[in-house]
């Protein structure tokens, strides 16, 4: 190799700095983005939003920039995403945007990925999400109303509006970002006295917040004429018919564009003891291809769904329909699966989006499928009986529900002493939202608000016997009328024969974490509610899926990390686990179960269950 002259190094020095400089600029550079008459406008020139929604907390923080990629695979150029205010602010004033909640690393990756995106920071999202997004201790003071006037819910929603605003204004489109437009309420009109006044003083709230860019609101097209904001674009929310799409825009945004779908549906979500949702992915890609040459801009919710980890999942409820808590698995039926593996859907969108790219644009190759495998036979050496791990108990005559103990999630026990030799009707006026009952320490039954099971016959018991009631959050309401009734465990009182049963003791579990636990060997236990330990090792750490179905009901700890909940009824079976979550040794496993006992084992498969519903 001959050595370069000083005057050829010079040269490449200048070049590589300006090359650098020129990335720099391109970088920061600042764009302009407006609403034209018919399209959206990006430096003055038609921008077609072709959108997929993922949430940064549904999917491991190591894995955001490959499903990134994969969106620019499909061909995507934006993404739409959430803002969690449960997830930012679990206690109040206590603000958390690390980990798994940068919300901004997440849209600096999405920058870096070419990709644009939609930031839906609305204090309320739905999205299938514990209590919609707000954070439980609201629900302390009874009378607070959320998504109302109500002053003592402003101030708190003020507060952390100003703290997610110092994480995200700075990303946005005319301060050098790639957010190109913000959503100020979601759905809004859906909800019972919806009112101009209450959408008025969420944009001032986020003008102040500092979120100086375009604003929009979002709503299904009969919910719209409640939801929008006048002078402000009403997207719409599950229309894909591009005539209709355009002419409910054209009458609430005076007669003009430009035309989104904030959420068009090609999956959808998943219930407990409902079957998996499932859709052919012939009919949405049809009404894709038609919603492109249409002009309008699009979001599908979801791209990638992911997975509702820790205590997070939501529950519907209505007039109509019963108490409906949703799985942990958020796998939607995407383009994109739980793991992150292209369906078909997406292979068939792509197809469809390749169609409508700029002159000279081609898509980039898929990534290859992700590896998975299966571990058999994990030992669960060790065991943490519940009743043996009680701690020091709140003391109060009548039950106390969970936000009077100022807890948010998990489970609390409560247990009295019957005073009187009898037995008879026990009924739980209203009791949210799972729970096993234990007479002598010995289960005698459940009740299941899904099933609107609330009572039990009590066989006649000694008096002094020792009454436990096991109650669990299965996931604050998301979505209606009911949002405002959101608070959790003995929320009234119990009665035995219509006879009010007084003197309680309270034991929290909220099970933030499994530290503190008394383990004992993993010998034959007796009938009551247990967390079983083990470790293993992996050779190559891959993807991979417990396998539930032989457990009860409970949740998982593996590694530190909560991966969310089972529960026999189904559909799904399995848990996901992040090939990045496991280590080639010592990993720790923690399976808490509420209503099988004895296990010594567990096991994992490479492919996950998510369509089996438990025999009746």
């Amino acid at each position: 190799m001959k050595l370069l002259t000083f005057s050829k190094r010079l040269l490449i020095a200048v070049i590589l700095a300006g090359a650098a400089c020129t990335n720099s600029i391109a970088q920061t550079a600042t764009h302009t983005f407006a609403l034209g008459d018919s399209t959206f406008l990006l430096d003055g020139k038609p921008l077609q939003m072709i959108s997929g929604e993922m949430h940064c907390t549904r999917i491991p923080r190591a894995y955001w920039r490959d499903r990134m990629k994969m969106a620019k695979a499909m061909g995507l150029n934006t993404i739409g995403t959430y803002v969690f205010w449960n997830a930012h602010e679990p206690t109040p004033g206590k603000y958390d945007f690390t980990g798994n909640n940068d919300i901004a690393e997440f849209v600096r990756i999405a920058k870096e990925e070419g990709l644009w995106v939609v930031m839906r920071p609305s204090p309320y999202v739905c999205a299938e999400w514990e209590f919609g997004g707000y954070p439980w201790w609201l629900l302390k003071d009874k009378t607070l109303k959320v998504r109302s006037t109500d002053p003592k819910f402003l101030e708190p929603y003020r507060k952390y509006m100003m703290e997610l605003g110092k994480q995200l204004t700075p990303l946005l489109v005319n301060h050098g970002g790639n957010i190109l437009m913000v959503q100020i309420e979601n759905e809004y009109g859906s909800y019972p006295g919806a009112n101009k006044e209450y959408l008025e003083i969420n944009r001032k709230i986020f003008v102040e917040a500092g979120f100086d860019c375009t604003l929009f609101t979002c709503d299904p097209p009969g919910a719209l004429p409640k939801g929008y904001l006048p002078g402000y674009l009403p997207a719409v929310n599950g229309l894909d018919d591009p005539a209709k799409v355009k002419a409910i825009i054209n009458k609430y945004h005076d007669g003009k564009g430009p035309y989104y779908i904030a959420e068009w549906y090609p999956g959808w979500f998943d219930s407990w003891g409902g079957k998996h949702a499932t859709r052919d992915a012939n009919g949405p890609a049809e009404k894709l291809d038609k919603v492109l040459a249409a002009g309008i801009s699009i979001n599908m919710y979801m791209f990638h769904g992911g997975t509702t980890r820790d205590f997070m999942n939501g529950a519907n409820m209505s007039t109509r329909s019963p108490y409906e808590p949703q799985t942990s698995s958020y796998d939607y039926d995407a383009p994109l699966d739980e793991s992150g593996n292209p369906t078909d859907k997406f292979i068939k969108f792509r197809e469809v989006i390749a169609k409508y790219l700029p002159a000279g644009i081609t898509l980039p190759m898929i990534p290859a499928k992700k590896k998975s495998m299966a571990i058999n036979g994990i030992k669960l050496t060790a065991a943490a009986p519940l009743f043996d791990n009680l701690g020091k108990p709140v003391i109060s005559e009548k039950p106390l529900c969970f936000e009077d103990l100022d807890q948010g999630y998990g489970f609390v026990l409560y247990r009295t002493t019957l005073k009187n030799n009898n037995g008879g009707l026990l009924k739980i006026i209203q009791m949210r939202d799972f729970a096993t009952i234990y007479l002598n320490g010995k289960r005698i039954g459940d009740m299941d608000r899904s099933k609107k099971q609330d009572s039990l016959i009590l066989a006649a018991a000694p008096a002094g016997a020792t009454l436990d009631i096991l109650v669990e959050n299965n996931g604050r309401i998301n979505f209606g009328q009911f949002l405002t009734d959101n608070r959790q465990g003995i929320t009234e009182k119990v009665v035995l024969n219509n006879e009010e049963l007084l003197g309680w003791k309270m034991y929290k579990f909220p099970f933030l974490n499994t530290k503190g636990l008394k383990f004992v060997a993993n010998d034959k236990l007796s009938d009551q509610p247990a967390i079983y330990k083990g470790t293993f090792n992996v050779t190559d750490a891959e993807d991979t899926y417990l396998d539930m179905r032989g457990f009860g009901k409970g949740f998982v700890f593996l590694n530190g990390h909560n991966l969310g909940k089972y529960w026999q009824k189904g559909p799904q079976q399995t848990i996901y686990i992040p090939a990045g979550w496991l280590k080639k040794t010592a990993n720790e496993i923690f399976v808490f179960d509420e209503l099988k006992a004895d296990h010594k084992t567990i096991s994992t498969l490479d492919t996950p269950i998510l369509s089996q519903l438990a025999s009746k």
